[in-house]
């Protein structure tokens, strides 16, 4: 294997790093699993979804079914029950220990990143579900933050409509407001919403989050982190401050070319065809030109970002979902306690 051909990861790259991921890496802070051995984990967790529910769920070009729920999500769904128990827990001693009664409880927050084509939607869509039956019967929400993006005339008159995706084309600033508001336990805190049709934010638009129990929040940026700290000690929040548990949807960078590229001539073929469609022209062209053109998207836009923004957050997740050819989940690295 020659050395463009390798996973930008596990690339030597002069400064001693380490591949996290390695099974046989002594000091990772993961262990490693593969789907079978993770699906033993799954004890006696009940299957709540039906085949038709799956199929709704999932995204265009995700093949994911039934088995696949069995196999990943209903193991992951055993881990993230731990883990809400735990913060209700924690928040009832910290409660009792300050000595205020009122206090408000606040909700769990999830965040899911990776590349665009990975399956982060499909992903999100289907955990929300699954947590939101369960006994309990807690309330979930999920928010994309495709809904911060600036909108499209604010990134052409700054010069950034090839760099949306990136993390300067997002209003992070709404983004800590928002997320700053959920775990402060505000009622009826608005998110703006974003047409994939139109491919903007729609003004004037809001979807409302009441106070929910668990909060899913996913976005290809959502753990990335400040380039520099101020050195006078100030705080310089990011997003992942608020988040309980993140997890990383993962895959070779091939794999998630050839699934951008499959995704987009499919939507040539559908939702492209609708004249609203910001990218109808593409329907337009010959098969031939239309790749081209998803061809030269990934790589002066989409392989920028995951290489330059969305790839190096990774170590940082609590949970990584490691894709294989078929999409489907592969290998599960969760991070030791």
């Amino acid at each position: 294997m020659t050395l463009k051909n390798v996973h930008p990861a596990k690339r030597g790259n002069g400064t001693g790093a380490m591949d996290q991921l390695a099974p046989n890496e002594k000091y990772s802070p993961y262990r490693i699993f593969s789907a079978a051995q993770w699906a033993a984990f799954r004890a006696d967790t009940p299957l709540t979804l039906t085949e038709e529910e799956v199929r709704r769920l999932r995204s265009l070009g995700d093949p994911i079914d039934l088995e696949e729920v069995r196999r990943i999500y209903l193991s992951l769904s055993r881990l993230l029950s731990a883990h809400v128990e735990a913060s209700q827990l924690l928040f009832s001693q910290r409660k009792a220990f300050l000595n205020v009664p009122d206090a408000v409880k606040t909700p769990f927050i999830l965040g899911i990143a990776g590349s665009v084509a990975v399956g982060k939607s499909t992903t999100a869509r289907v955990l929300k579900e699954l947590l939101g039956r369960w006994p309990t019967s807690p309330k979930v929400d999920l928010i994309t933050t495709d809904g911060f993006l600036y909108s499209n005339d604010y990134l052409r008159n700054e010069g950034l409509m090839d760099r949306k995706g990136f993390p300067e084309s997002y209003d992070f600033g709404a983004i800590m407001r928002f997320l700053a508001a959920i775990k402060a336990g505000v009622r009826d805190v608005q998110a703006p919403v974003y047409s994939h049709l139109v491919y903007d934010v729609v003004p004037g638009e809001s979807v409302v989050i009441d106070q929910p129990d668990i909060l899913v929040f996913e976005g290809i940026n959502v753990l990335q982190t400040r380039k520099e700290l101020p050195r006078d000690g100030n705080a310089v929040p990011i997003v992942s401050d608020f988040f309980d548990f993140s997890i990383y949807i993962d895959a070779e960078e091939p794999l998630i070319h050839k699934w951008y590229v499959d995704r987009f001539m499919k939507l040539r073929e559908t939702a492209f065809k609708n004249p609203d469609s910001f990218f109808h022209r593409y329907s337009q062209l010959s098969p031939a030109s239309a790749k081209a053109i998803a061809e030269g998207l990934w790589t002066n836009i989409n392989l920028k970002n995951l290489v330059e923004n969305i790839l190096p957050t990774r170590p940082r997740a609590d949970l990584i979902l490691k894709k294989g050819e078929n999409h489907l989940i592969e290998e599960v690295a969760l991070r030791k306690l």
